[in-house]
């Protein structure tokens, strides 16, 4: 196998060195280093041309990606619902909701305090879990969300450097949920909004 293709196929097991070649912040040489000894290649000019080639294939792919990722975004319908709560149930309710999903065995409401209080005593010991006072923000985007990779991904991405913590993550066909907490909303709010705005024309 060529050694570029072996240095590659190391390189996919290692998530935080592949985000640091994407970003351009490697030192090839010390880099090819530690990947010369790990692989007992004899050629460090070998090990750091190859890195050199893949961190220049993966920049060029990402600023792909992120191009297309904030083209959809641009055409996104943003709804923000305030003051929800998400309940983790072993047993299915007939209550009004805004979303209801089965995972295995547990059901996922996302619903208001009221739906929650006036559940029957006993329907309330089948709750595993409630994230209370929570916002949801509704993204309704264009079917061909489903074809472009990286959307999701972009958000979160964009969200975790806001600090902001996504509580639960829900996505089918063109609508994606995000639930975070609600302090966070109006902030979260406005970066998609920004998103969205500064993309328009792409």
């Amino acid at each position: 196998m060529p050694i570029s293709d072996t240095v590659r196929i190391h390189l996919k097991n290692r998530p935080y060195t592949l985000e640091a070649l994407h970003n351009g912040i490697v030192n090839f040489s010390a880099l090819a280093r530690v990947i010369q000894a790990e692989l007992r290649i004899k050629s460090h000019h070998a090990v750091k041309a190859a890195l050199i080639r893949y961190a220049e294939e993966l920049m060029k792919n990402r600023i792909e990606n992120e191009r297309r990722a904030l083209s959809v975004l641009s055409e996104n319908r943003i709804t923000l619902l305030d003051g929800m709560f998400v309940t983790i149930s072993t047993k299915r309710f007939e209550i009004e909701n805004e979303a209801e999903i089965k995972l295995g065995r547990y059901y996922v409401y996302l619903t208001k305090r009221s739906v929650i209080k006036s559940l029957p005593q006993r329907d309330k010991k089948e709750l595993v879990k409630t994230h209370s006072d929570c916002s949801v923000i509704v993204i309704s985007s264009e079917p061909h969300l489903e074809n472009v990779p990286g959307v999701i991904a972009l958000l979160t991405a964009i969200l975790a450097e806001q600090n902001i913590n996504v509580i639960e993550l829900i996505s089918c066909y063109t609508e994606t949920i995000l639930v975070i907490n609600r302090e966070d909303a109006l902030k979260t709010y406005e970066i998609f909004f920004s998103i969205v705005k500064s993309n328009a024309n792409l």
